[in-house]
């Protein structure tokens, strides 16, 4: 009997079977280990109708906050922008739903050429040479320069400042197990909050393949990234960076940076309930054949025309196993077009008038906080994010979700050892009002 989503009959299935030299379908499987399968035969999941299913996703779905009906302060590496309705329009269109991966680079200059853009905008918004034309995610773009600062370096000694995001700590992690990193915590200034350089110095002794660092970090607060470059000499410097705050601070790259990555979904995307993200991953010519993912070039054609090519594909599509730079399968494409519309749109006069609204909002509820009696936990310099001290942050939070606004997990924070604080990120979006109603909420709490 003919299904109308599984197509395949029994005939067609034993057909297939016989064709590979196989007895039965469970016979496929036989190379993943018993413990593996039992959790999936575990799971015992129901076999529910459409109607059912559907059900059963909107009941789930309306146990979450309703963005429309709460003041987000949400922050931590996803953040609540405003995102111009042209961008979405302009995703929509026809000209743009080009082919996603091109396998036949000659067909898709569409693709071709918001790629090339998108690398360029990545290069001037970093200070960096080149870049690439997109990553899954900031967590997995960061882990990509441990990759390869490794291949360069040949070494698998990192030192890692504590003050990063904990979800790309957790991914770093995951590659210190298949790699078998050694991994240095750098700790704080628990006054400044920013990076202990003196921890940063001893570290350098331990022949480094590179150090970590976000700025501005977890905690909101900027970094001084001067001087780090020379005191780790052939070590990579890989700064993790908010992309909307190089508007307004120097980017990375004019620190001696060897490897910027950054979290995109803050130019033009919503938070979406944390997904899709854009990596973005930039870095300096020489090391061009080591970086992963994908680079698009501009070239012209035998007619002296302008065209655009798939320049370097360093993938395990592409090439050799052995030689790939990475086994990423292709780019976030999407979102980076979303992301070079958006920046097209705003520019850059435009994107550093993002960057002071931000600061501004946020230094304006520090200070009406401080006038308040609530003290922020660090004294270093910061953007739009900065953390609170209080005494109970889980009952704060939660007293702060029933009057009606969002602010992060403090389990988040105490993953890089804070106990006592609860972390307010401030965009453009915020309104005065909707700052002074934070403030005599807090007071409350």
């Amino acid at each position: 009997m003919m299904h109308e989503f599984i197509p395949a009959t029994d005939a067609d299935r034993q057909a297939m079977l016989d064709a590979i030299g196989a007895a039965s379908i469970e016979e496929l499987f036989v190379g993943i280990p018993d413990e593996i399968k039992a959790r999936f035969e575990s799971l015992d999941l129901p076999a529910l109708t459409e109607l059912e299913t559907r059900q059963q996703l909107q009941a789930l779905a309306s146990e979450n906050a309703n963005p429309d009906q709460y003041v987000s302060f949400m922050g931590g590496g996803l953040y609540d922008h405003d995102v111009p309705s042209a961008v979405g329009h302009m995703l929509m269109r026809q000209e743009f739903l080009t082919c996603y991966t091109p396998y036949q680079a000659e067909l898709s200059q569409g693709t071709l050429t918001w790629m090339f853009e998108f690398q360029s905008m990545v290069c001037e918004l970093t200070g960096m040479e080149v870049a690439n034309s997109s990553m899954y995610d900031g967590a997995s773009a960061l882990a990509e320069a441990l990759l390869m600062a490794e291949r360069v370096t040949k070494k698998k000694r990192f030192a890692i400042a504590k003050s990063i995001n904990p979800a790309h700590r957790q991914v770093l992690n995951t590659f210190q197990w298949a790699r078998e990193y050694e991994f240095i915590e750098i700790p704080f200034d628990p006054q400044t909050g920013q990076l202990d350089r003196a921890a940063v110095k001893q570290a350098a002794q331990e022949s480094l393949a590179g150090l970590i660092v976000q700025s501005p970090n977890f905690t909101g607060v900027i970094e001084e990234l001067s001087g780090l470059k020379d005191m780790i000499g052939d070590a990579f410097l890989v700064v993790s960076a908010n992309p909307m705050s190089l508007g307004l601070l120097a980017p990375p790259g004019q620190f001696g940076a060897d490897i910027v990555v950054c979290e995109g979904q803050a130019l033009g995307h919503a938070p979406n309930f944390g997904g899709p993200m854009l990596g973005m991953f930039a870095t300096q010519k020489q090391y061009i054949r080591q970086m992963p993912g994908r680079l698009a070039g501009q070239t012209v054609d035998k007619e002296g025309k302008t065209g655009y090519v798939m320049t370097l594909q360093a993938r395990e599509q592409h090439i050799r196993r052995a030689k790939a730079t990475s086994n990423i399968c292709t780019n976030q494409a999407l979102l980076a077009l979303g992301t070079t519309i958006y920046l097209s749109l705003i520019g850059k006069h435009g994107l550093r008038q993002q960057g002071e609204l931000n600061a501004q909002k946020a230094h304006y509820l520090s200070r009406e906080l401080n006038a308040a009696g609530i003290e922020t936990k660090f004294n270093g310099p910061f953007l739009n994010e900065f953390v609170i001290q209080v005494s109970d942050p889980q009952a704060t939070k939660e007293k702060l979700v029933s009057k009606g606004f969002l602010v992060l997990g403090a389990d988040t924070l105490q993953l890089c050892g804070i106990d006592d604080g609860l972390l307010l990120t401030v965009t453009e979006k915020r309104t005065r009002a909707e700052l002074d109603q934070l403030v005599s909420a807090l007071k409350e709490a």
